[in-house]
């Protein structure tokens, strides 16, 4: 819609000498007498105001103020400076016109400057190509006033890059924001504010009190978006990727991802809205069979351009859907198909993050996800961020919100580029996108647009805003909105009449009442939905599915993944540490946890499935074990094995990642989402580290399936075990997982064995992108990383399949002695072990080790349990405090399984109201009493 108009470069730069003297002469009668010139120089002289020789120019205009004024023309550049990073102070912002201007620093008399003084300047002393008719100082004073307290504000000052500010100050100086419209470029605009407006106007007169967030006082956000997706368009990006909460969204869906009025007024009707999808294929949504509320649901639109608009699926808690956006424009972004590194493509696609103006300050995931812009595994070459500004939050006035004085500060201290833009002047927001898109384009930043508006209803539909902020809202009472503002400017300009105005919001109402009446005719006709969870969802995943790969293939694997380029050191000890992994291939020893991970992935490259590991210190491993990058003892260069292995067929990384585990967990998801075929995997540095993250497992990791129709295949591992560490160094809070686990929604396995820990990794990439692909958490080791009982044999991996139940060697050797069968994961099956050794004096008991814990092996342990009937007491085992761990989950089950003829107890820990003892001493009298008590007779 929008074409820029920039100054061009002075023509005067041509000419020299007596020429320049000419031109200079008629220059001085054209102010004289205009009609006396020669009229093309008129012309000229009216375009581009008084003659200057470029670079020549500064020491001109200087040697034309007179001897002593120089204290003045320092003032002067001192006003002209305040005035490009205080004018947004003095800006015309709000459309309410309700918070007062700051022009302080812009007043003449505030510098001991006056109006005289500045008229004996040039204008070329402040401004490199001065427009026409802008020649004397306060000219130039006056014109970047005009330029600097409009409708857009601009705040820059910030950005350290000399180039950056340089061209942003030129873009605005030289005129070249400014955006000029057509007639019809004029009508097409008001057309769209009278959709955008009639839409929420529509809802409101025939849902009456129904929620809906709606975007009235915002209008022109669907305008910016509108600009942004159309200059995506032509440069030819291949997708869009937008994150937004609740307010406004269902405008975006409908006039930006085009869902169909018929679908939305569908769902405020409740009524399905699938047979109002579109027959061309070019939307599409998805719906879990639990769902959600229709302000939280996304849709992905296929233009006919080839660029695709997607809108994130996003709950209420707001903010939290920005990394997952961020993650997903990385892998929209990323060729995977080769080994190596990923090939990365910044234009291919971005993000815009549409914030609220009281949660952009108030929330930590914001400046969490701000951090990215610029680290190398999350950096995604800029993304455009809006503060959808209402000016209030909830109820809450600013003051009471912020400690800035915009919302949008936050972002300055990451050199985040601001614009302030008042939401009821369509154009100038028209102006704001253009620049923001062709800022990110050329430096692959970040930038933001403070969209400066109102809310013109309460919270929902349902509030009476008076109440609480009264004075507010007797000003919006009484405010036009965009619509009718603009509607106005094109009749004061004779470019509609009134009467047009009033046809074209007629006709809208028209096309939404016909949408309506469809809906209404259909209705009659549709069943009712199911929320019963589906049979495909409950049947679960193949059993057994076969992961071993052969002794060959894991050998010569090894022997490249501990091959060196032959100028490359790498340091003395890690390299005694990593040779110790040929052993096992000739019958010494035991493939531990991190090597058995290594040859996994090794696997599942020479497979096809790319693989992102990332988390804090995951290259190395945070208990020295993994050693996944490793680094040149001389240079510190950096060399991966894995992008060495014969028959790679895809990419892999492991990126530490920034210190945080909030939004680099729904970085993760995002990522994994937007690319199915990935194995995705973030590990926490300590288990319960991962509570900094609950709401991503809580809102989308567990339960987007079920409210979306979403998908992913992430893992997650998180160290666990107690080794008198203290409380946050020991329990990964296993119980929250298993609380969550239902439906199928994912796995959470607590492993003791690396053999298993190679078949679990192989079988969740096994199922990436399938109708069986699922989330896998998994409860991973801390001490026994190097154990030798969790360590495995070659021919373990060369073999056989992830085993949800393992069974203890030695014990239960006879049926007809086994009196109770013990039940136990992880750390606390191997410390029974370890007591146990080959059974001998343990004739009583069985030992079972529940690696899976949900889906919980219901049938393998009643299996189990069933070839011991004199046992008459099934007794779970477990290091954690009883309210913790897996305990209160796996009760039920066990007993189901026991029946009458068996009793199920526990032996652990009593109820705790931390996870684990502070002292290390108490900590092992408290584990000694616990494994003494399970294995007694």
């Amino acid at each position: 819609m929008s074409n820029n108009v920039g100054t061009q470069r002075s023509p005067y730069s041509v000419f020299s000498g007596p020429n320049l003297g000419y031109v200079m002469e008629m220059y001085d009668q054209f102010k004289v007498s205009p009609e006396s010139v020669d009229p093309e120089l008129a012309e000229m002289f009216r375009s581009f105001g008084a003659p200057s020789i470029e670079g020549a120019e500064q020491t001109a205009a200087m040697s034309a103020v007179p001897a002593g004024d120089f204290g003045k023309v320092l003032a002067a550049y001192t006003l002209v400076d305040a005035i490009r990073a205080y004018g947004h102070l003095a800006s015309d912002i709000y459309p309410l016109n309700d918070r007062p201007k700051d022009a302080t620093r812009l007043e003449l008399s505030y510098y001991g400057l006056s109006e005289n003084d500045l008229q004996s300047m040039p204008a070329s002393l402040f401004l490199k190509n001065p427009p026409a008719q802008v020649e004397s100082g306060l000219d130039a004073v006056n014109y970047l006033k005009s330029l600097y307290t409009g409708k857009i504000a601009y705040e820059f000052s910030h950005v350290i890059d000399e180039e950056e500010r340089t061209w942003i100050q030129s873009k605005i100086e030289n005129g070249e924001i400014a955006v000029q419209l057509s007639e019809d470029d004029k009508k097409a605009l008001l057309e769209r504010l009278t959709k955008v407006e009639g839409f929420e106007k529509f809802i409101h007169r025939t849902f009456v009190g129904a929620k809906r967030f709606s975007i009235e006082g915002l209008d022109s956000l669907v305008v910016l978006i509108d600009e942004l997706v159309r200059r995506s368009e032509a440069d030819k990006v291949k997708k869009v990727l937008i994150g937004m909460a609740h307010r406004g969204r269902l405008n975006v869906l409908t006039h930006i991802l085009n869902k169909p009025y018929e679908m939305m007024f569908a769902e405020f009707a409740g009524v399905p809205s699938a047979p109002f999808l579109p027959e061309d294929g070019s939307l599409e949504t998805t719906h879990g069979w639990f769902g959600d509320v229709k302000y939280h649901m996304g849709a992905l639109y296929k233009a006919p351009s080839g660029t695709e608009r997607f809108l994130a699926y996003n709950p209420s808690h707001l903010e939290v859907v920005n990394p997952v956006v961020a993650g997903q424009t990385r892998a929209a972004q990323e060729t995977t198909n080769h080994e190596g590194l990923p090939e990365q493509d910044m234009k291919a696609a971005y993000a815009i993050m549409i914030h609220g103006d009281a949660a952009f300050p108030g929330q930590g995931i914001v400046p969490e996800t701000f951090n990215y812009s610029r680290v190398r595994g999350y950096k995604t070459g800029g993304s455009i961020h809006i503060i959808a500004n209402n000016t209030i939050g909830f109820t809450t006035e600013y003051y009471d919100s912020r400690s800035t004085h915009y919302s949008s500060d936050p972002a300055k201290g990451f050199e985040v580029p601001v614009l302030h833009v008042n939401a009821d002047s369509p154009e100038d927001v028209i102006a704001a996108a253009a620049f923001a898109f062709e800022y990110r384009q050329k430096f692959g930043k970040d930038i933001l647009i403070d969209l400066i508006g109102y809310r013109r209803y309460g919270h929902n539909e349902m509030d009476e805003p008076l109440v609480t902020n009264p004075m507010m809202y007797h000003l919006i009472h009484k405010h036009p909105t965009a619509r009718q503002l603009y509607g106005s400017q094109l009749v004061e300009a004779n470019i509609l009449k009134e009467e047009d105005v009033d046809k074209l919001d007629a006709d809208v109402f028209a096309i939404m009442q016909s949408a309506y009446d469809k809906v209404k005719e259909n209705s009659s006709e549709v069943k009712e939905k199911s929320n019963a969870t589906p049979e495909n969802v409950m049947a679960g995943y193949p059993r057994d599915l076969e992961t071993g790969i052969s002794q060959e293939r894991l050998q010569k694997m090894n022997e490249e993944l501990l091959s060196y380029p032959s100028d490359f050191t790498v340091f003395s000890k890690l390299d005694r540490i990593l040779k110790r992994r040929e052993e096992p291939f000739k019958g010494k020893g035991k493939v531990d946890w991190a090597h058995a991970e290594q040859l996994a992935f090794g696997s599942i490259l020479q497979d096809g499935k790319p693989i992102r590991i990332t988390g804090q210190d995951v290259q190395r491993g945070t208990f020295a074990h993994r050693h996944l990058v490793l680094h040149d003892e001389k240079t510190g260069e950096e060399f991966v094995p894995l992008h060495h292995i014969s028959d790679s067929k895809a990419s892999f990384v492991a990126y530490n990642s920034p210190l945080t585990e909030f939004a680099v967990v729904g970085y993760e998801f995002g990522y994994n989402l937007e690319k199915d075929q990935a194995l995705s995997i973030w590990e926490a540095q300590y288990g319960d580290f991962a509570n900094m993250a609950q709401v991503m497992f809580d809102q989308f990791i567990s339960s987007s399936h079920s409210k979306w129709g979403q998908q992913s295949g992430m893992v997650i591992l998180l160290p666990h075990a107690y080794e008198g560490q203290g409380p946050e160094h020991s329990s990964a809070r296993l119980e929250r997982y298993l609380q969550l686990s239902a439906e199928n929604n994912w796995t959470v396995a607590n492993i003791s064995s690396a053999a298993n820990y190679f078949h679990v990794l192989r079988r969740q990439a096994m199922m990436l992108g399938t109708e069986v692909e699922r989330p896998l958490v998994i409860v991973s080791p801390k001490s026994l990383l190097r154990h030798p009982l969790v360590g495995a044999d070659v021919s373990d991996l060369a073999e056989g399949h992830f085993q949800t139940v393992l069974e203890q060697p030695g014990t239960g050797q006879n049926p007809d002695k086994v009196k109770k069968v013990l039940f136990a994961s992880g750390k606390m099956a191997i410390d029974l072990a370890e007591k146990v050794k080959d059974g001998e004096g343990f004739d009583h008991l069985h030992i079972v080790r529940v690696e899976q814990l949900y889906p919980f092996p219901s049938d393998k342990i009643a299996e189990i349990v069933a070839r011991y009937p004199k046992a008459k007491e099934l007794v779970w085992v477990q290091e954690e405090p009883k309210n913790m761990g897996s305990w209160s989950f796996a009760l039920e089950y066990m007993q189901e399984i026991a029946g009458d003829k068996k009793s199920v107890s526990y032996v652990g820990r009593i109820h705790r109201a931390s996870p684990s003892e502070g002292n290390g001493e108490a900590h092992k009298a408290e584990q000694q009493r616990i494994i003494e008590e399970a294995l007694k007779k």
